[in-house]
């Protein structure tokens, strides 16, 4: 049984070994206590978000009677509930999305190079974790951090990028697109039409 056991610890350190290496960020920790006959119980809950700074990002809540038992809960959590997002240039959105969770309503906007994260706290955790260089991002209603979170994954995952669009749709990448170029031409053959 033993064997078994010390068995299962080296498997699970091998396949975290070949894992890529995610970089976590403890977002929020939540003391809670219970009323008992000789006096209180404390318990801890955290929440924790996970990345791999290249697309990649997820959260995780945990709970136990110690702060690092509830972190290593949650960031255990996390890693299993991994969503990947498509980014553009590899940091920032293809387009403005929302996302929506209960009273909690975040409006995600793409940005151009040098900008920064500009989002609030658990939001800005998500994105550093996700490897978002440039965007700009408000979070309306509930304040509650786990709303946010989950608000910020529920817009993220219904980001599409050219390529997916252009597979699901039949056409070419360059079809999606809008052309730079032609814009102002096709104005101006409107205007001498005109």
């Amino acid at each position: 049984m033993a064997e078994r056991e010390n068995n299962r610890r080296g498997n699970r350190r091998e396949r975290e070994g070949q894992a890529p290496e995610f970089a976590d960020r403890l977002v929020a920790i939540n003391r809670v206590s219970k009323t008992v006959k000789g006096g209180k119980r404390f318990g801890f809950a955290a929440l924790v978000v996970v990345g791999d700074q290249k697309g990649r990002v997820g959260f995780g809540k945990g709970k136990a009677k110690e702060v690092p038992e509830a972190i290593r809960k949650a960031t255990e959590q996390a890693k299993r509930k991994m969503i990947r997002v498509p980014l553009r240039e590899g940091r920032t959105l293809h387009h403005d999305i929302e996302g929506r969770h209960g009273a909690g309503k975040v409006v995600m906007r793409t940005a151009p190079q040098g900008t920064g994260i500009i989002a609030g706290g658990p939001m800005r955790a998500v994105f550093e974790m996700l490897g978002v260089q440039d965007v700009v991002a408000k979070s309306i209603g509930s304040q509650n951090p786990y709303n946010m979170i989950r608000a910020t994954l529920d817009g993220l995952s219904k980001e599409a990028s050219p390529r997916s669009v252009a597979q699901r749709r039949g056409k070419k990448v360059a079809d999606i697109l809008p052309k730079r170029e032609d814009a102002p031409q096709d104005s101006a053959h409107v205007a001498e039409e005109a």
